[in-house]
């Protein structure tokens, strides 16, 4: 008697296009837009400092939607079951990343902590936020909806 069986959901790939890539460019084309009114804002309020760390920051923000896109958009190709624990682990290691990145600033003297900590804070909320506008919540459509002709 042959069985046939059908694929693990866990094992199988995604092929076809990785729609996590075209949201995150999206978004870090809005963080690039932004990203002077932050750096002015900081740098009235902390002086260059803060100008310094905003910009820090938004790199530092931008780097990691780039990261995490890109991961799921790598592991998604493989197998359902890599691309969630690269989501999990993957989530921990940019926390651990963001946290070096500003461990090793800390105690430089253009540094601004409160500036640096408002501008991560700030620009990951608020480019989410942003972002859920253009994102259209549909399996027809994943990723960015459609533009109209």
């Amino acid at each position: 008697m042959n069985q046939v069986t059908e694929p693990s959901p866990i094992t199988m790939s995604l092929d076809g296009p990785a729609p996590e890539v075209s949201v995150t460019k999206d978004m870090i084309k809005r963080g690039l837009i932004v990203a002077p009114l932050i750096i002015a804002v900081c740098g009235f309020i902390w002086g260059m400092n803060g100008a310094y760390s905003a910009a820090y920051g938004i790199a530092i923000v931008l780097v990691n939607f780039g990261l995490a896109a890109g991961l799921v958009a790598m592991t998604a190709r493989i197998s359902l079951g890599l691309m969630m624990g690269a989501v999990l682990f993957g989530y921990l290691v940019r926390l651990g990343l963001i946290l070096l990145a500003v461990l090793l600033v800390k105690d430089t003297g253009w540094i601004s902590l409160p500036a640096l900590g408002a501008t991560i804070i700030v620009t990951h909320l608020g480019l989410l936020v942003w972002e859920m506008k253009y994102v259209a919540l549909s399996l027809a459509h994943p990723g960015l909806k459609p533009t109209r002709p």
